[in-house]
């Protein structure tokens, strides 16, 4: 195993690990810091946003023209863009609307009435959202990993991002957890678990993906890896953004996460 190969899987760890964060957060912190999180998930946003069509879109083109030439390159370029869509919304679709873990939590819920202790309802609902997350979290998985072993500081920028936008979802596993057992281990436990899906993600793509990784099919991936990084940034993390606190605050993160992006590209190119 390459120190590349060692080097992407550990930048998808961190990224999925900071479900654990999350977690912790919401038992040791007495309020949600609802504007830090708005403009942190505007932040991360604008990272994949910027990343995906500035960066990753163009070095797919690149790939692909050179493959196929112009018009074929050009129309495979934007296919594989948009099968990537696809597959992250194919994904979102499976999820129950009762278990999205991208609905808003606060750590202000983890005080909760002795009453709802115990409740089987609850604990179901927590351990599906866990399993939502997981779910989610293996497409970013394998785009995290393909993505540091092109660039290891577009690896990083991305697992810098994804891990930002999975704190919030490690209190969504927590707090009905939490209320239905009263046992913070095991909320902590399977919000960590949750996480583990990215690290599972990178392996799988080592392993299937990297026999096949010819230029044509890292094209058609990294494509691929725009696309779902779009959905995830329009779908998900700006919807969250605005729910934690005004729309101003997470755009003005959008646009903090493209200038940082932008402005690690051209010292690092």
């Amino acid at each position: 195993m390459t120190q590349e190969v060692i080097v992407a899987f550990l930048f998808t760890l961190f990224a999925g690990l900071a479900t654990g964060i999350g977690s912790l957060l919401a038992f040791f912190t007495k309020t949600t810091n609802t504007k830090f999180l708005s403009y942190a998930l505007g932040f991360s946003a604008g990272v994949m946003i910027y990343v995906s069509m500035i960066d990753i879109f163009v070095k797919a083109q690149d790939a692909l023209i050179t493959e196929l030439g112009d018009g074929y390159g050009n129309w495979a370029t934007v296919g594989s863009f948009f099968v990537g869509i696809l597959f992250i919304l194919f994904i979102d679709r499976f999820i129950p609307k009762s278990t999205n873990p991208h609905e808003l939590k606060k750590v202000e819920d983890m005080k909760h009435p002795q009453a709802v202790i115990n409740d089987p309802d609850l604990l179901k609902m927590g351990v599906f959202t866990a399993l939502a997350i997981a779910i989610h979290n293996f497409p970013e998985g394998i785009a995290t990993f393909i993505s540091a072993l092109q660039d290891p500081a577009l690896g990083l920028a991305i697992a810098i991002a994804i891990a930002i936008h999975n704190v919030p979802e490690g209190i969504a596993v927590s707090v009905p957890i939490y209320y239905a057992t009263n046992n913070k281990r095991k909320a902590f436990r399977l919000s960590f678990l949750s996480g583990l899906a990215e690290p599972i993600g990178a392996i799988v793509a080592f392993l299937i993906l990297m026999p096949f990784l010819t230029d044509l099919m890292f094209g058609i991936i990294f494509a691929m890896v725009a696309g779902i990084m779009v959905f995830i940034s329009l779908d998900e993390l700006l919807p969250a953004a605005k729910k934690y606190d005004e729309a101003h605050l997470s755009i003005y993160g959008v646009i903090s996460g493209m200038a940082v992006m932008a402005l690690s590209l051209l010292l690092l190119n």
